[in-house]
């Protein structure tokens, strides 16, 4: 009898060792487990957008995801490592760019194929909320180290998320760093933060009841901000609390790179009625409003998002861009 239970009990125990062998190995330093799980990906309300919809069943696999966006600390670090130039910082290549134009589109002068990006500015007064030419200016000179354009550094924002990084730019350092970016289902369930279909990263109160849940901007877009959160622009990684996994800035702050091409009927093609396993994207690439750029996922929101114009700090707001374009309220977290 005594012998029985001495072979139960070393059985007991070697069944928990085991079980906990199984768990995740220890992450890099900075990231957390996103343990796996299914979940029904696409908008929640009646703010989501056309390319939002229909929701659908999607399950995912564990795996470690950076607690912030990437630093400009954190990129400095694979520039001097590599000596890479980003995309911004290179001769603008006019048969790449004018392949994303419709066909005939004259050449600009050579004075403005120089290297630069796109700097939000805001406006002076209401304008068209459908013309975002209005606020976004191309300004040469504009980089990941001058965020703003000539005359702006990252002097003193070493820890405030890298911008002005095109998907090639984030592709490279996640490469660098020996990790990825993530799809935009492991993205869009990260979000969540272990919460049962949240509208946003924190739950179910809007912006305007949790102002500093997030950065966004508060007030009249693209000319009033009331600055209620703290800050005009981007902020500091970890300025605001994270989500149930431990992420911070889910929502607001910068837009972030996806692995995933875009197609504005993406989720219209998926079966209904049954699960979809670790999706990757579709082949390629369309949005009906520019047919000729092939463009990439963006998740998250940023520091100019208002539910006037863009509620980007919904879980299942999707946005999109050339993977070439550089701006100031965009960068990236990376997955392994």
């Amino acid at each position: 009898m005594h012998l029985h239970m001495d072979h139960r009990f070393t059985f007991m125990l070697l069944a928990w060792t085991f079980l906990v062998g199984c768990g995740p190995e220890p992450g890099p330093e900075g990231m957390v487990y996103i343990p796996g799980g299914t979940f029904s990906m696409g908008a929640t309300n009646d703010e989501g957008s056309a390319d939002e919809y229909p929701r659908h069943r999607v399950e995912v696999g564990g795996f470690w995801m950076d607690e912030t966006e990437v630093t400009n600390r954190q990129f400095l670090a694979f520039v001097e490592a590599t000596g890479y130039r980003t995309v911004a910082e290179r001769p603008v290549d006019w048969d790449s760019l004018s392949a994303q134009l419709p066909p005939g589109t004259a050449k600009p002068p050579d004075s403005l194929l120089l290297p630069g990006a796109l700097v939000f500015q805001p406006t002076t007064q209401p304008v068209s909320l459908e013309d975002p030419s209005k606020w976004w200016r191309w300004t040469t000179g504009a980089d990941w180290r001058h965020p703003e354009g000539p005359g702006s550094s990252i002097d003193g924002r070493l820890d405030y998320p890298v911008v002005q990084v095109a998907w090639e730019d984030a592709q490279a350092y996640a490469s660098w760093a020996g990790k990825r970016l993530p799809t935009e289902a492991e993205w869009a369930w990260a979000a969540r933060g272990g919460l049962d279909d949240p509208v946003y990263p924190w739950g179910n109160a809007s912006v305007n009841e949790a102002p500093y849940r997030a950065n966004f901007w508060q007030g009249l877009f693209p000319y009033q901000n009331e600055e209620a959160d703290g800050f005009f622009g981007a902020a500091p990684v970890r300025s605001f609390p994270p989500n149930g996994y431990g992420l911070y800035d889910m929502a607001g702050n910068v837009w972030e790179w996806c692995a995933d091409w875009y197609h504005f009927q993406y989720y219209a093609s998926w079966p209904q009625n049954t699960v979809v396993r670790n999706p990757t994207g579709p082949p390629f690439s369309l949005d009906p409003a520019e047919p000729f750029t092939a463009k990439r996922v963006m998740r998250g929101g940023s520091f100019l998002c208002n539910d006037d114009y863009c509620s980007g700090y919904r879980v299942s707001r999707r946005m999109k861009s050339s993977p070439d374009t550089g701006l100031n309220h965009t960068g990236f977290r990376c997955v392994r």
